[in-house]
């Protein structure tokens, strides 16, 4: 499963699939593989507007990343705004 490849490398994941967060068996398997997921959940957006947020986001991203421990699922807002949604 890739997920568990993410997981051993200490990679991170970054989704659009909003669902994920209300889907228990989704997100067990993402904590359980000790993955660190950032949820984009803003919908109806260009491929050109996810690259702006994304690259406007990687700043609070970083800080995320160093002060939350994984397995954790963060989303990431319309304004680049990260927040947790699980954390370990």
């Amino acid at each position: 499963m890739w997920l568990r490849v993410v997981g051993e490398r200490g990679w991170y994941v970054i989704t659009k699939d909003q669902k994920i967060r209300y889907h228990r068996i989704e997100r067990e398997a993402l904590i359980g593989a000790g993955v660190g997921a950032f949820i984009l959940i803003s919908k109806d957006l260009s491929g050109e507007d996810i690259g702006k947020i994304l690259v406007g986001a990687v700043p609070a991203m970083s800080r995320f990343i160093i002060k939350t421990r994984r397995p954790f699922l963060a989303k990431i807002t319309r304004e680049g705004r990260i927040s947790a949604i699980v954390e370990n």
